[in-house]
């Protein structure tokens, strides 16, 4: 299973493997207080790309497209998420005050996508 959860928000015992997937470190947050596997700056969107959405709802769908298309050129970034995701329930963690459009939550879209293309 994977799950999202703002850097905000506390670590639970359920979170599984932790990952934080913003190319920019939240702030306010102190590291020791994320409890992270690994900080995967690089599967987050370039920044031209996070630029030009602007967590702007109305961009979601380009947004969405553009973002899974250098997703797909780059799988090596995101490869070591599904790989924990195929053992145990993982966490990507994001900084992003919008919890519906952001892009962790087009991540684990894309990462579902993959897990359900493979099993």
């Amino acid at each position: 299973m994977i799950k999202l959860k703002r850097a905000y928000d506390p670590p639970a015992a359920d979170d599984g493997r932790r990952f934080l997937v913003d190319r920019l470190w939240p702030r306010g947050v102190k590291r020791d207080n994320l409890m992270l596997e690994d900080w995967l700056k690089e599967v987050a969107p370039s920044g031209d790309l996070r630029r030009w959405f602007g967590h702007d709802p109305q961009k979601w769908d380009a947004f969405r497209q553009r973002y899974f298309a250098e997703l797909d050129a780059k799988p090596g970034t995101w490869q070591p998420i599904l790989e924990a995701a195929r053992q145990q329930d993982v966490t990507l963690v994001y900084g992003a005050r919008d919890t519906e459009h952001n892009d962790a939550v087009a991540l684990k879209a894309y990462l579902e996508n993959e897990l359900a293309a493979t099993e």
